[in-house]
This record gives C-alpha cells, structure tokens and sequence, in this order.
C-alpha cells in the first residue's frame, strides 16, 4: 500500500511542477513589433507592465520591415542602435531571458525608438526552491537592504494552485484516508 502511495504522490509531484514551466511571450501581442501610432507611444511599455517575466521565459518578436537590438541601459534611453549587445532582423526573433534583471530592446530602424518602439523588460529572480517550508521556517529572519521594495519579508515559498493539481491533491488525500481505515 505505501508503494501504491508513493507513486500517487510521484504523478502528483510532476504534475505541480509541469505547471511551473517556462512561457514564451509574444511582444505586444497582436500588435506585434511595430512603430506605435503617436496615440499609443506607451503600448510596450504598458504591455510589460501586464506581464510577470521569469528567467528561463523567452520573448516572441513578430515584425515586419524591421530589427530587434538588445541594447545596455544607456543604448534604450537614448535609442542609440551603434552598438546593440544582439540584432535580429528575420522578421520572428525569439529572446530568452537567461537571467533576472533588465532587458533593454529597440528598433533598429531609425526614428522608430524615438517614437515609442522600445521595450524594458524586468526579469524577476527566480524563486528558492533548495529548501523544504520547514527548513525556510527554521531559519533566522532575513534582513532587507535598505533600497529593496519589498516592505515585508517572504519566506520564499511559492504555491501555485492550479484546477488539476487541486482534484489531484484531493484524490491523494481521499486515497489516504481510504487506505489508512481499518
């Protein structure tokens, strides 16, 4: 019977984390890579404010007639297109984002950065996944620099919830009352 356990809590396990994969982002979405119309210079930016970016995540360029640079801090406040880090210019240009921190993206056609087709990306940190809750519980509470945003401390645990590991974690539990009775 623990066999049989076991291996219900094994699926159970990769089921949680299949759903904690990585996402590939289409820029913009149907909008795609594009000059923004002079109504709309802020679409980038307001679209990577309604997205939660992680490293391992890519970014889906779609374009027509155009480039894509990766560019340092500097190149995306100043649109300057002379020294990108890496230029796509295919038309479908996928960008995985490797690491947490910024991602600076423009144009590489003129004028175009300069009337809105430039992008920030904030890639977030991934999350601790070395320690059990118990182990994070025990441990000495953090202390948060003086900059950071955060105004309380985590523990660092993340719990994603979905429909199918929700039936699933109730089916393990049913399954272990049933077992367990005399």
């Amino acid at each position: 019977m623990a066999s049989f356990m076991g291996s219900v809590l094994t699926v159970f396990l990769a089921l949680v984390v299949v759903n904690s994969s990585a996402t590939e982002f289409q820029v913009g979405d149907e909008f795609g890579w594009q000059q923004p119309g002079s109504n709309n210079s802020a679409v980038y930016s307001n679209w990577a404010s309604n997205n939660r970016f992680h490293v391992g995540d890519s970014l889906f360029f779609k374009y027509k007639n155009d480039s894509v640079l990766e560019v340092d801090k500097w190149g995306y406040y100043h649109c300057n297109t002379s020294h990108p880090i890496i230029a796509f210019d295919n038309g479908k240009s996928i960008m995985k984002l490797d690491r947490s921190g910024p991602f600076y993206f423009i144009s590489g056609v003129p004028d175009h950065c300069k009337n809105g087709q430039l992008l920030l990306v904030e890639v977030m940190e991934p999350h601790p996944i070395s320690q059990s809750p118990q182990s994070i519980a025990d441990s000495p509470e953090p202390h948060l620099a003086a900059d950071s945003p955060a105004s309380s401390p985590s523990l660092g645990v993340v719990i994603s919830i979905t429909p199918c590991s929700l039936v699933i974690a109730l089916l393990v539990t049913s399954l272990a009352l049933v077992c367990s009775a005399p």
